[in-house]
């Protein structure tokens, strides 16, 4: 049997915008909560939202954008950790038709200068600064060096301690409230005409993802893409309007914004944000004080929850499903999930961000096996098929390319046609790049990844780039970036070097002192391996493989 299969296809694809499914849903479900952020001080209050008045803030926000000028198709960033704001904005621009640019958290100047300029941003709203990032200064930065740049909207600190919001200093900078106040100038009927002229093919979110060129791409989805894919997610998870649904996981990334918000919100449920960013107790006290059904995380999240010193003390009865995505999860962790945190429906998620992200799932029901060891069936209207170096499909069992066809296959990278043609052939099919085969029930099987992608804490980091950005360094005449083992995220990151004639040693502690703040802290190596040569092939190629052995042994891993 070939190792080919399709989804369901009796299932009806959503044929409207985000705007439109969400007015939808809230003319359901009106007084039901829509959103909640736990307080982030002890005894202060959550902030609430039925869907009603996240609608009410939507539309405020949607009309203010118009009135500064914001036109279908321009480009605005949202450069934030998790908060109330960052949903309000991801409906607002879907509403008027702006492409919200998901700009992570912990990017440094270098890397949001690129994306910037690489999709010209109109618009950056930023967080406040905090002990991690100067989200302000290297904004600000940014609105010097990238010329389409015309405006920056700080977010508020609400005074908490630790943050540090943006103080206008110009005519290009306005806080979130100064921007709010601009929507009385625009009726509502501008908003609904505006609505009116969307269609559910038109580019509404740019999500970046590393490349094997050392520079991000900008995947480029629809309204059709991402909120199909959050809506089908949902329908296997079973959820309703009663269901309240715990997001740790980062907005920016699609676990957060379309496994959690489009998902949730395009049924009726309640989004939970337990913080800015991950804690395990933070998770938990979310769960617990608001009656989370759902929980989400990648299997290092579970993992530190349950290893909390008071895990027994919380009530985590009302919990029943979630979604583990990132890496697979060892068996003994997923027995305590669904034991121990009452979890017995949670389900295992692969995809990328190119397809939107899903595009296969464990369902309710699968076998403790089938949710440890696979990545689940393929999605409904979708099609999963693994392929040999030649394209031809292989026989179930044999291990090939795993690619995707369907509704949830982005637009292509953002003004690169050179690499969305390298991504999609011509007859749709997106390749993934991961080495898979499939069994005789349809599930897939990742056995490793084609490129030398390196997973860490379920972010996917490609060694290219931080080569290309080592190379910078002015002792070091050549670098490859490998993978090792780690316990604690799966794998963690070496580089191996070779100096310049007489340049001074480098180690660990040199090299993550040259990457402070140019990059994200996990792209940083945790080891460093100076060495004078590089194991080769007969055809010139470096042989990772034997580096990464080679490291092994070296470090006793």
């Amino acid at each position: 049997m070939r190792a080919y299969t399709a989804g369901d296809a009796d299932v009806p694809l959503l044929e409207e915008t985000i705007g439109e499914n969400f007015e939808r849903v809230v003319g359901q479900f009106p007084l039901h909560d829509a959103l909640i952020e736990a307080a982030a001080v002890p005894g202060a209050d959550a902030r609430r939202w039925s869907y009603t008045k996240l609608n009410d803030d939507v539309d405020r926000l949607a009309r203010a954008l118009l009135a500064v000028g914001i036109t279908k198709g321009e480009r605005i960033g949202i450069w934030s950790p998790n908060c109330a704001e960052w949903t309000i904005l991801q409906y607002a621009t879907a509403k008027i038709g702006a492409v919200l640019v998901n700009v992570n958290p912990s990017y440094r100047s270098h890397e949001l200068e690129f994306v910037v300029k690489q999709n010209g941003m109109r618009m950056l709203v930023t967080a406040p600064s905090d002990q991690n990032s100067d989200y302000v200064g290297m904004a600000r930065q940014a609105l010097t060096g990238c010329p389409d740049l015309r405006e920056l909207v700080f977010l508020p600190d609400f005074e908490l301690e630790g943050l540090d919001a943006g103080v206008p200093l110009g005519e290009q900078e306005l806080t979130y409230a100064e921007l709010l106040k601009r929507a009385d100038a625009v009726g509502h009927s501008v908003l609904l005409a505006r609505m009116a002229g969307l269609d559910p093919h038109d580019p509404i979110n740019l999500q970046y993802t590393s490349g094997t060129t050392g520079f991000p791409k900008g995947a480029t989805l629809t309204h059709h893409n991402i909120l199909n894919n959050g809506y089908s997610i949902g329908e296997l998870l079973n959820y309703t309007e009663h269901d309240r649904v715990v997001i740790p996981v980062p907005f920016y990334h699609c676990f957060g914004m379309v496994i959690g918000n489009l998902n949730a919100l395009s049924h009726g449920a309640a989004t939970i944000i337990p913080g800015r960013g991950f804690t395990p107790a933070a998770a938990l006290e979310a769960v617990q004080d608001f009656g989370g059904t759902s929980l989400y995380g990648v299997p290092t999240m579970f993992i530190a929850e349950l290893a909390l010193p008071d895990f027994a003390s919380y009530d985590l009865s009302t919990l029943r499903t979630g979604v583990m995505a990132g890496s697979l999860c060892p068996i003994e962790v997923m027995n305590r999930v669904i034991s121990e945190m009452n979890m017995k429906d949670v389900a295992i998620c692969y995809g990328m961000t190119e397809t939107s992200p899903v595009s296969t799932m464990t369902r309710d029901g699968d076998t403790l096996q089938q949710r440890t060891e696979t990545v689940g069936r393929t999605m409904p209207r979708l099609e999963s098929k693994i392929v040999d170096a030649l394209g031809e499909v292989v026989e179930r069992g044999e291990i090939g390319e795993l690619c995707t066809r369907g509704y949830a296959v982005m637009q292509g990278y953002w003004n690169q046609p050179d690499k969305t043609a390298e991504a999609i052939d011509a007859d749709g099919w997106m390749h993934t790049g991961d080495l898979a085969r499939m069994d005789d029930d349809g599930y897939v099987v990742i056995e490793g990844r084609m490129k030398d992608m390196v997973i860490r804490g379920g972010e996917n980091i490609y060694p290219r780039e931080i080569e290309e950005f080592l190379y910078t360094h002015p002792s070091i005449q050549d670098v490859q970036v490998i993978g090792v083992p780690d316990a604690r995220y799966g794998e963690e990151l070496m580089a191996c070097i070779i100096l310049k004639p007489g340049a001074a040693p480098l180690d660990a502690a040199a090299v993550a002192e040259f990457c402070r703040g140019k990059l994200t802290h996990y792209k940083v190596p945790r080891y460093v391996d100076v060495r004078d040569s590089f194991p080769m092939t007969v055809s010139g190629k470096v042989r990772k493989v034997e580096m990464r052995e080679e490291a092994v042994a070296r470090l006793g891993l």
